[in-house]
C-alpha cells in the first residue's frame, strides 16, 4: 500500500487511456477543523471498483495529448468547461455545486483556464460512468470537460468523484474518488483542482494551501498588526494572535505545523516559533540584541535569521533541536533576510558590505560569498525558488518599487511589477506564483496607505489582488498540506 503525502499524485495514474478500473479512494483524515487543518492523504485499502466505462474503448484512436506548456511565457486560457457535480439528493447536490464552483475558481485564478458559462452548455445529462458526446462539447470550444458527482457514505461521510476528458481527443484524462468529512469538503476540492491542474500542466498545483500574513488595521501612526491565516483563495480566514503585540514577517516551516515570525514583546524585538496545533508560541532563545528574518531550513530542523550585536547585523542559524547557534556572516556591514536553497547547500541574503543593499550567496556554512546583484538601485527581501532555478527580490530604485527574479547566478534578471510600494515576495511550492503585498500612498493628512496582498504569475502576468478582510502585509505561502 502507498503512503501518499502528495495528493496530485493520485488519480488514474495520470495516462490519457481509458481505464476499466477506476481509481483508488482517498480519504481525508478527521481533524479538528479549528487547528491547521493538516489532514494526510492515503489510499483505502483495496481501493474501489465504480464501474467500467461502456463504449470506451471504442472512442477511436489516441490523438495529440492536451497539455498547457506553461514554461513558454504567456499563454492563451485554456477553455474548461465544468458541470456541477451532481447529487442523489439535495444536500449532495447543494455539495457538488460548491466542490464545481471552488474548483472552476481555482483553475480560473491561474490565469492558465477559462471557464465556459454553462449557460451554453449543450449536453446536460452526463451518464458519470458513460462517455461524453464529444461534439456537443466541441460546438462551444470546451478543450477539456469536467463533471463529478456527490454521494453520502451513511457515516457521516462524502465520495466525491470527478472525470477529466481531453475534448479534442476524445480522451479520458483522470479521475479519481475521494472521502470527505463536511469540515473538508473545500480541500477536497483543492485536491482536485491540484490534479487537474498538474494533468494539463504536468506540474504540481498549488490549490490545496494556505497563506500566513499580517493583517493590519488603525491609523497609520498606530497600526494594529496581527498573525493571520487562510487557505489560498481566502477561505477558512482565522486571526493567530491578538494585536496587542507588534508582529512581522511570518514565515512556515516545511511540515506546516509551525509558523517563525518576528514579535516586540516589551519592546524587544524577537524571533517566535507559533505551533499551529496547539496555539501555543515561544521565543526562539534569549540572545542579547534584536534577531529579526527568520526562516526555516528546508528540513525544519533550523531557523535561519539577522542577529544585530553590537551595531552589527550577521546571519545566524539555530538548531531547533540542540538549540546550537551558529554564525555565518562576520562584517561590520548589516547582512539580514538570508534564505536556504531547497537543497539547503546555499544560503541568499542582502547586505550593504560593498556599500549599498545588494543580493549575496554563499555556501550554508558561510564560505564562498558571491555578489550577484548589480542593477540600479538597492536589492531586498530575496526568497529562493522551491523549484531552485530562481530568486524573487524587491527593488527599490528611482522612488518605486518593483518584484524581480533572477537566476542563482545573477543572470537572467526581469522585473514582474512595480508600484510606489510592493514587496515582500513568496512562492507558492510549485514555483509558478508569487505573493507580495502592495502599499498605497496616503495623503497629505495621512490618510488612507492601505496595504493589499496580490499575486503574480513568474512571468509577469494575471496579477490579481488576494482579498483580506482587513489590510495585510508580509505574506508566506505554504507548502501543499500533506
Amino acid at each position: 500500500m502507498t503512503d501518499l503525502t502528495r495528493s496530485v499524485k493520485l488519480g488514474s495514474e495520470d495516462v490519457a487511456e481509458p481505464l476499466p478500473v477506476f481509481a483508488p479512494v482517498v480519504a481525508a483524515e478527521r481533524v479538528r477543523p479549528e487547528v491547521s487543518r493538516r489532514m494526510f492523504a492515503r489510499l483505502a485499502g483495496g481501493g474501489a471498483v465504480i464501474g467500467a466505462l461502456a463504449g470506451l474503448g471504442a472512442v477511436g484512436p489516441a490523438k495529440a495529448e492536451l497539455r498547457i506548456d506553461i514554461t513558454q511565457g504567456r499563454v492563451d486560457p485554456l477553455p474548461v468547461a465544468i458541470e456541477d457535480f451532481k447529487g442523489a439528493e439535495s444536500e449532495t447536490t447543494k455539495i457538488g455545486t460548491e466542490v464545481s464552483g471552488i474548483i472552476r475558481a481555482n483553475l480560473e485564478r491561474s490565469g492558465l483556464f477559462k471557464m465556459i458559462d454553462q449557460a451554453a452548455f449543450v449536453q446536460t445529462d452526463i451518464v458519470f460512468d458513460g462517455v461524453p458526446r464529444f461534439g456537443d462539447w466541441r460546438i462551444i470550444n470546451a478543450q477539456a470537460l469536467v463533471h463529478g458527482r456527490v454521494s453520502t457514505l451513511g457515516d457521516g461521510q462524502y465520495r466525491i468523484e470527478y472525470r477529466l476528458w481531453d475534448v479534442f481527443g476524445e480522451q479520458y484524462m483522470a479521475g479519481t474518488a475521494l472521502t470527505a468529512i463536511p469540515e473538508s469538503i473545500r480541500r477536497a476540492a483543492h485536491i482536485i483542482s491540484d490534479m487537474i491542474y498538474k494533468r494539463i500542466t504536468g506540474e504540481d498545483g498549488y490549490f490545496d494551501t494556505r497563506i500566513v500574513y499580517i493583517a493590519e488595521s488603525g491609523p497609520a501612526n498606530r497600526r494594529r498588526k496581527q498573525l493571520a491565516i487562510m487557505d489560498q483563495d481566502g477561505a477558512n480566514h482565522k486571526f493567530l494572535t491578538d494585536g496587542n503585540t507588534l508582529v512581522l514577517t511570518p514565515r512556515f516551516s516545511p511540515t506546516l505545523q509551525e509558523i517563525t515570525y518576528l514579535a516586540y514583546y516589551n519592546n524587544r524585538p524577537r524571533v517566535y516559533i507559533f505551533n499551529l496545533d496547539t496555539g501555543q508560541q515561544e521565543v526562539l532563545g534569549d540572545f542579547p540584541g534584536m534577531t529579526f528574518a527568520p526562516r526555516f531550513s528546508p528540513d525544519g530542523n533550523k531557523v535561519i535569521m539577522s542577529m544585530a550585536r553590537n551595531g552589527v547585523t550577521d546571519i545566524y542559524t539555530m538548531d531547533l533541536r540542540t538549540r546550537q547557534v551558529r554564525r555565518l556572516t562576520d562584517t561590520q556591514a548589516i547582512d539580514t533576510s538570508a534564505t536556504f536553497s531547497p537543497d539547503a547547500q546555499r544560503v541568499v541574503f542582502n547586505s550593504d558590505r560593498g556599500g549599498s543593499q545588494q543580493l549575496y550567496t554563499m555556501n550554508a556554512d558561510g564560505s564562498n560569498v558571491q555578489r550577484i546583484s548589480f542593477g540600479d538601485g538597492r536589492y531586498a527581501t530575496p526568497v529562493w525558488s522551491p523549484r531552485g532555478d530562481l530568486i524573487a527580490f524587491t527593488r527599490i530604485f528611482g522612488g518605486r518599487f518593483q518584484i524581480g527574479v533572477m537566476r542563482p547566478d545573477g543572470s537572467g534578471e526581469r522585473l514582474l511589477t512595480e508600484g510606489f510600494s510592493v514587496e515582500g515576495p513568496s512562492w507558492s511550492p510549485n514555483g509558478r506564483v508569487l505573493i507580495y503585498f502592495k502599499e498605497q500612498p496616503t495623503d497629505r493628512n495621512g490618510q488612507g496607505g492601505g496595504a493589499k496582498l496580490h499575486s503574480i504569475d513568474v512571468t509577469g502576468y494575471n496579477e490579481r489582488e488576494v482579498v483580506t478582510p482587513l489590510d495585510a502585509s508580509d505574506p508566506a505561502w505554504s507548502p501543499l498540506i500533506r
